[in-house]
This record gives structure tokens, sequence and C-alpha cells, in this order.
């Protein structure tokens, strides 16, 4: 964990990241002069082409922040819509009762292109070059790969060279997985074409607005529209066309939003809204705030009570979010994170594991074909986010980006989708669509049900902790429908357990899979709890003694968080040692 006092001469801030080269590209850029905002922006940049297993151009940018001058939470709400001819209709006529985690039917409108140019138009204070620069000389002159992204192309080579040619042009070298320094000149001429248009007008903000425009209107619209006529095979097992044009994109643009907060005591927690499973750190945060005296650790380790009490939280969570969570205005949001809701949930804990997925609040509804989809396992091939395996071990999942300012610019974002083995590589523009879309229910009448132009409720999650009303923390997670179950390993080891920012991120770390995962083919598995090992033996046969089917993933094994705080005249910053590939930087 690395400190610093934002009083001293020289001070510029704190970055922490899931890859090395995101975190020093942000210092960079604040030791340059740039703010909290500019180096987010950067780092997200290097982001996609650094861990393109994990994120890419035409993925989404949901981020929660605050200004120096603003100290009121905000939403990034960079997470575009399904296309307009998504329409249950539609794939009913393919025969479809699920959409695919794979391929072009799931793509949405590209969100992180504009989202982050948003941030920087109105937040940040470099130019478009400045920032982009870094991601550009990357995708030039080469990136060293990590070993998950071969592991991850190695996972879908079959379907690269008998499927997605073009994929398999990119990232298959005489038919072996691309490793070492890695070079996407595609991609780079794509920015570079993006900056020529936006710099062919004058001032910061208009080229920053041009540049958006030549995305969404302009040729890369214009590519993905052609693109997505073309018919790729799926994880259905055909091939299908997409559903994206370029007027879909043309339609849409990133906006602003108000956050969430709850409030325990002196610390408080924001969360966007139910358009993302956030809520759900919140709602288990309100049930375990009523039980804290039996909530502990001892030697940064929480007890087996302290465990089975949040397993059972998130349980009855994560129920409200397949019931209630969606792109909807009838979400009961305000009753489902209240003290008072909470009280009547709470009674539903008792000693033993629950087998019962248990929404609340008024006539729930869940999806009819849940129960058909009980225990079902994803099969090789096309997967729609390589998220967390039966054993806990990381396949890769997304990102996560934390940054903080000596002036108290701050903000948590978790960029995602649009990975490589998403879709098909759109050859001219080096990149391929994200495959978001597959978090929709097909079913209708569901808060989350498909409908053109709409946002599936996502899985990515980013949070921000008030001390006092105070911002004072950034933090969060890659991991798909875990991240808000790993965050609140995090936030009870900090601010429970006493723990610091860096001990909180490696104290033992559990989830649950009893509730339907977000990702195709959307399965769950009652009961089944994935602890890290250092919890202890004794702690592991007591929860199996409650009824809990623990599987351990291994010592170092569960999440990939970061974070960033500032408060007592002192900025930290921490990252997750698991998988030795996240990085903490500051000066």
């Amino acid at each position: 964990m690395f400190t610093t006092r934002p009083e001293l001469a020289g001070t510029h801030g704190m970055v922490a990241s899931t890859h090395w080269l995101a975190s020093a590209t942000g210092m960079a850029v604040l030791e340059n002069g740039g703010n909290a905002f500019d180096a987010a922006v950067a780092a997200g940049f290097v982001l996609q082409i650094a861990e393109p297993h994990l994120c890419g151009p035409a993925g989404q940018v949901p981020g929660i922040f605050v200004t120096a001058a603003d100290r009121t939470p905000r939403v990034l709400a960079g997470q575009g819509v399904s296309p307009a001819a998504a329409t249950p209709e539609q794939f009913a006529d393919l025969g479809l009762d699920l959409i695919p985690g794979s391929g072009l039917l799931p793509a949405t409108v590209p969100g992180a292109w504009d989202g982050w140019l948003l941030l920087l138009r109105d937040h940040g204070t470099k130019s478009l070059r400045d920032v982009l620069g870094y991601a550009i000389s990357y995708a030039r002159h080469g990136i060293p790969l990590v070993s998950r992204v071969g592991d991850t192309i190695r996972a879908v080579r079959d379907l690269f060279t008998e499927h997605w040619p073009t994929s398999a042009a990119l990232w298959l070298a005489d038919g072996k997985p691309v490793e070492g320094l890695h070079r996407n000149p595609a991609l780079a001429d794509t920015w570079e074409r993006l900056l020529a248009e936006a710099e062919s007008v004058s001032g910061r903000e208009a080229q920053i607005d041009a540049g958006r425009r030549a995305w969404s209107q302009g040729f890369v619209a214009e590519a993905i529209d052609s693109f997505s006529r073309g018919a790729f095979r799926d994880d259905s097992g055909r091939d299908h066309a997409g559903l994206l044009t370029g007027e879909d994109l043309a339609g849409w643009e990133a906006t602003y939003e108000d956050a969430l907060q709850v409030d325990f005591g002196d610390w408080g927690l924001v969360k966007m809204g139910a358009w993302t499973q956030g809520p759900a750190l919140l709602q288990q945060a309100r049930l375990l705030d009523g039980l804290r005296a039996e909530l502990s650790y001892v030697d940064g380790i929480p007890t087996e009570r302290t465990v089975h009490l949040a397993v059972e939280a998130a349980k009855l969570a994560f129920a409200d979010r397949e019931a209630w969570y969606g792109d909807s205005p009838d979400v009961p949001i305000e009753l489902l994170i209240s003290r008072e809701y909470a009280e009547t949930r709470r009674a539903l804990i008792t000693e033993e594991a629950s087998a019962e997925l248990r929404p609340g609040g008024p006539s729930p509804r869940l999806p009819a074909i849940l129960e058909k989809l009980r225990g079902l396992e994803s099969g090789s091939g096309a997967t729609g986010e390589p998220t967390v395996g039966p054993l806990g071990e990381t396949r890769g999942d997304t990102v996560h980006i934390d940054v903080v300012d000596a002036a108290g610019n701050m903000i948590s974002v978790t960029p995602s989708g649009g990975w490589l083995q998403s879709s098909p590589t759109i050859p001219e523009l080096g990149f391929c669509l994200d495959s978001r879309g597959q978090m929709f229910w097909l079913e209708q009448g569901l808060p989350n049900s498909l409908a053109p132009r709409k946002r599936p409720r996502i899985t990515l999650s980013p949070s921000m902790g008030l001390r006092d009303g105070e911002p004072v923390l950034a933090f969060g997670t890659p991991g798909g429908d875990q991240q808000d179950q790993w965050q609140l390993c995090f936030w009870l080891a900090h601010t429970l357990g006493g723990l610091n920012l860096q001990e909180s991120i490696d104290s033992p770390a559990w989830h649950t899979t009893a509730f339907p995962s977000s990702f195709y083919p959307r399965s769950w598995t009652p009961r089944e709890l994935v602890v890290e090992s250092r919890l202890g033996q004794s702690t592991m046969d007591a929860l199996a003694a409650r009824g809990h089917h623990v599987v351990d993933a291994g010592p170092w094994a569960l999440g990939r968080l970061s974070a960033v705080s500032r408060s007592g005249g002192v900025l930290r910053a921490a990252a997750n040692a698991r998988g030795m590939q996240g990085y903490a930087a500051g000066r």
C-alpha cells in the first residue's frame, strides 16, 4: 500500500488498477499536470490494449466520481443500449430462449469511447491527444501480453480458426496464440483517424465532441453497421447476423446520473442505480448492519459466523436483484435499500445455509426459466464472459481503475466489454463488439426484460465510501456476479475489521453461486460457497456443517480489488496481489 501527504510540494495523486501499465500511465498523466479524470481516461484506454481479453474499445464504462469543487458523488453512465431491432419477437423467430453470450446478437451500442470522452471534456484538463497517445503507442509499437491472454485465446482457438477468421488473423500467429510483444496496427490506425477528425476543429472541448461524433456518426459507426450484417457462430451453436446499426450508434450518448447512498453511522456507501447490480452491495450492507455484534475478524481473518451471515445476506440481496433490478422506472429501489426493509428480510437469515431464491418486496416475480438453468455448466468454445470458474480460478472478467489526486478529485470506474472473445474482430477497426445484451431476459414483464434501446442490467459496479459525509474511498473489482460479493469482503474487513486498504484487499475472500449468473447460460447452484483456503480448515468445516457446499478455491484466488483513499491529509492506494498483475502507485 502506498501513502503520501498531498500538502507536500510535488504531490500529484494515487492510481490503482488491474494492470501495472495502466497504473503507470495514470501516474504519468498526474505528474504531467493532469488531474484524476485525465489519468483515469488515459489508463482506461491503455487497459483496452493491455488486457484485451477483459475489455475493449467497443465496451462500456460505468463510474462513480466526485470533483474537488463538488463533493456530491455522481455516476458516469457509459453503458450503451440495445439495438432498435432487438425485440423479443426477433429472438423468438430465431428459436432462442436465452440471448447468446457471444457473437453479434448480444451487442449493445458501444459506450466506452463516448463515456470516456464525456468525462474528459467536462472534468479533465488534457487534450484528447494527451490522454490517447499512450494507448496508440502501445497498439502501434507493441505491448507485452500477460499469460492470461494466451490462455483465453487457446480456449477459443477452434472457434477462431473455424468460424471467426478475422479474430484468428489478429490473435493466432501460425495457428498459435500470440505471445510476448503484440501489435494491433488496425486499432492504432482507428485511434489516429479519430484523433485526426477531432483535431480538424479548434478548441479542446470542440475537439473532444468532434471525436465523439467521428465515432458515433462517422467511419466507426459505418464499419460496425456493415460488419453486423454478416452471420457468425455464437454459443447457441449456430450462425447469426447482428442487430446493431449505425443509426443505433448515432442515437445514443453517455450521460451523468445521481448515485445511490446508504449511511451506516459515520460511514456511507455509494453505488450506481438499479440498471446495475450495485444496489445489491447496499442491501447486503444494510442486512449486516443489524448483525454487527455477531461479525468479527481475528488476526485479519473473518470468523466462520461472519462468513455465514454475509453469504446468507448475499443470497437475499441477489434474489432481489433477479426480481427487481433493471433499466426500468418501476424498480422500488428506495424500498429495497431502506432500513425498514432490511429489518424484515434479516429475519429470514437462520443458522443453516438456505437453498432457496427468496426475493422480497411487493409481488416479486422471477424469470420462469430459472429452474431449467439450475446447475447448468457452460460449454466449451465461445463464452459470454470468461468469469471465475467453478473452482474459483480467474480466467479473466473485466478491469478496474481508481484514481485520487491532491486536489480531491476522485473516481472509481469499472470498464468492461468488447473483450477479444466476445465476437469476431472487425478487421478495419482492430476491435470487436461487446456481448452485454446477454444479460437481458427474453421473458417479458420483468424489470430486466429485453426491449429496444434499453440498457441491460449489468454486473459492473464501482464503489465509493464516505466518512462523516466526505468522500474518502474509491474501490472496486472485476468479477461479474462476484463483484459486489468480493467488495463486501473488502468493505467488512476495512470498516468492521479495522484493516487498512491493502490488508482488506488481501484478507481471505468468498462468494456464493446460489443465484442466477448474469452470463450465458445463466446457471446457478444453490448452497455453493466458494472460499479462499486461508479462511482455515476449521472455518470451512463449520461452514459445511451449516449446509454450505464449500468449494476450496485455493489460498489466493478470488477478486482483483483495487482502492484509493483520501483522508486525514494522507492519500493512500492499494491493489490486488492475486495474479501479480494489479498495481498501485502514487507520489
